[in-house]
């Protein structure tokens, strides 16, 4: 008699390392106070790179009531197309996801900037973003 063959572990997902930034609004950089409007996520091993986005009007004019907010929803545009390519994206779109991101993230003044860059492990860049971004945005 045969002995019972076990069943085999579940697979492991790969992992791979991302990096993401949050993107702030600060109507008065001189203020320093900032609203969370977005996240920014590239992982290199497999050329990810994405943008999700949400102003909260209320929170953005309660920080400074002649807040430009159509400004700062053409700024997030603008960032959700460059990481996403194409026309809309202008002389970035020829740049590769790691140079868009890391000129998305590089420091700025401005009322749209980004948070520091951070790190971390996923086996799926797409669910990893909008965890992200519920937890840092929403």
């Amino acid at each position: 008699m045969t002995e019972p063959v076990p069943p085999a572990p579940p697979a492991v997902a790969e992992l791979h390392d991302y990096e993401y930034a949050v993107i702030r609004a600060v109507p008065r950089v001189e203020r320093g106070e900032c609203v969370n409007v977005g996240v920014l996520l590239y992982c290199r091993q497999n050329a990810h790179l994405a943008a999700r986005t949400h102003l909260d009007q209320g929170r953005l004019l309660a920080l400074d009531p002649v807040a430009d907010v159509a400004g700062v929803r053409r700024a997030l545009h603008g960032i959700e197309a460059i990481c996403t390519g194409g026309p809309e994206a202008g002389p970035a779109a020829a740049d590769s996801p790691g140079q868009r991101f890391r000129w998305l993230t590089a420091p700025r003044s401005a009322i749209v900037q980004p948070g520091p860059v951070h790190t971390g492990l996923t086996g799926d860049p797409e669910a990893e973003l909008r965890r992200l971004f519920d937890q840092l945005v929403l």
